[in-house]
């Protein structure tokens, strides 16, 4: 059964599933469409065209679904969409898309956001994602799935990150960051592959070691790294998660591609 504080304010228009809890001083917006077994615990606001999938969990003053933070947004119906099974912690913020964006800003389903974590507008954020404290997303970010990102970072807008990346506390990151990879800095860098989250996603000790041999070839080995895309390409051609690699790195369009300290820039 459905449970409204008495202090919530829940505008006409809303739409709230089945067993839902909505505590004290929380403010929805008309507009908003909350999922079954969603629980709101107290003082949570949530505006704009925003949905909020089942079972998620939202903590006290978070803020989902305000205008974009901006100058090119127009006042447009855009969209805020959260998954299931999320875990939004307390101070959390997540804005609507612009029009020139694409009009939405996405979030998949079983996402860990911790305190102070902001994701900015037209960000797509992909599935079983973790932000740690005052983790930060540019707008048009791009995250793929099982990503952790650690405390204190910042991604520059526009920037894509890879399936299973971990980016470490504290990194500025500007550039993309391939599938599979460690980055760590304040001008993030590639420190290797994030073999402890591969490991924990079940990959086979002879996968990981393909990933390291194309790892080898694409960012320490001599030539010009064109070059070397194409080699690893060739090599690996029949190694699904090496072609991800490459497939990331030929679609990159408006960052720079996040490299090692080591890397062979011939």
């Amino acid at each position: 059964m459905t449970a409204i504080d008495a202090t919530a304010r829940v505008a006409s228009g809303a739409v709230i599933g089945n067993d839902v809890s909505i505590g004290p001083y929380c403010v929805i917006g008309p507009n908003v469409v909350i999922g079954d077994g969603c629980r709101l615990v107290a003082h949570v606001h949530i505006a704009g065209h925003t949905t909020v999938g089942p079972r998620t969990a939202i903590y006290p003053f978070a803020s989902l679904g305000t205008p974009p933070q901006s100058t090119r947004y127009r006042g447009g119906a855009t969209r805020l969409t959260i998954g299931a099974d999320c875990d939004l912690r307390e101070s959390v913020t997540m804005n609507l898309g612009t029009e020139d964006g694409g009009g939405i800003t996405n979030v998949g389903d079983r996402c860990f956001f911790m305190a102070n974590s902001h994701v900015a507008h037209d960000c797509h954020v992909g599935n079983d994602v973790t932000f740690a404290n005052c983790a930060t997303l540019g707008g048009h970010c791009e995250i793929g799935d099982g990503v952790v990102i650690g405390g204190l970072s910042a991604l520059h807008q526009f920037t894509r990150v890879g399936p299973l990346v971990m980016i470490g506390g504290m990194s500025g990151v500007r550039g993309d960051v391939i599938p599979f990879a460690l980055a760590n800095g304040a001008n993030a860098r590639l420190c290797g592959l994030n073999v402890v989250g591969l490991k924990r996603r079940k990959f086979a000790r002879e996968r990981i070691q393909v990933l390291r041999r194309a790892y080898q070839r694409l960012f320490l080995d001599p030539g010009y790294f064109a070059e070397r895309v194409e080699q690893a390409a060739a090599e690996f051609a029949t190694d699904e998660s090496v072609m991800q690699v490459i497939t990331f790195i030929r679609e990159g369009k408006h960052r720079p591609l996040c490299r090692p300290d080591a890397a062979v820039e011939a």
